[in-house]
């Protein structure tokens, strides 16, 4: 029987379709280093993949004297600095996604940062690459709580048990689950597990749309399988 294709393709942004994460830990260097404190990378490692209010409060604890709000701008603002200099498009990330438009699937970002950088880096791709948007601003809970990856198959119309996630952290891909998409695990600045409930990649190069659907039906006849007694 010829497997469905997925309803849809959910993707994550920084550490996922860009290699931002070196960025954010220099502007969280630069913040803290410029009220006197400092940053090291084993303490920016804890914040990939988190909510940008929750990072703002521990950036607040480590002496930045600057309101939640104010802190996400002034990261922002730095990391797109970095990116209009270069955009480091993660391996494989621009190949499948464009893939992906090609045979029409719809597609959702789906990303813990501001809506001003997520549009910047919609705007860099050379094609119409994302169907919506979902940004960090725009929902009340941040990852690992599944209400951005909820909100996004919302908006396309489809359930989010019947989509694929691609994820790069932990708190991301615990959202992803938690919402009951089939979730694939791209390893990059912080380590994932085997065995954690996702499918684990170290790159996206070589991955094809036959790929994720492979993924998604692999995914769904897991959750049809019948509960045994232990």
């Amino acid at each position: 029987m010829t497997e469905l294709l997925p309803a849809a393709v959910l993707w994550d942004m920084d550490g996922t379709l860009v290699d931002t994460e070196p960025y954010w830990f220099r502007s969280q260097v630069a913040l803290v280093e410029s009220y006197g404190g400092t940053w090291t990378k084993a303490e920016g490692d804890t914040l990939i993949g988190s909510g940008l209010w929750h990072s703002s409060r521990v950036l607040q604890q480590h002496g930045v004297e600057l309101g939640e709000d104010e802190i996400i701008d002034v990261l922002t603002t730095q990391v797109l600095e970095q990116c209009a200099d270069h955009l480091p498009w993660r391996p494989g990330a621009r190949e499948l996604l464009s893939e992906l438009r090609r045979e029409g699937v719809p597609t959702a970002l789906v990303t813990m940062s501001i809506r001003r950088m997520a549009d910047f880096m919609v705007d860099a791709i050379d094609f119409p690459a994302f169907d919506v948007i979902v940004a960090g601003d725009e929902v009340e809970h941040s990852k690992p709580h599944p209400e951005a990856y909820l909100r996004g198959a919302e908006l396309l119309g489809v359930s989010a048990p019947d989509c694929v996630a691609i994820e790069d952290s932990v708190p991301g891909l615990a959202s992803a689950m938690a919402s009951g998409a089939v979730a694939l695990g791209v390893e990059h600045a912080a380590p994932l597990a085997d065995d954690a409930g996702y499918v684990r990649r170290t790159t996206l190069v070589g991955t094809t749309l036959a790929d994720l659907r492979e993924l998604h039906a692999a995914g769904r006849r897991l959750r049809e399988q019948p509960a045994t007694d232990s």
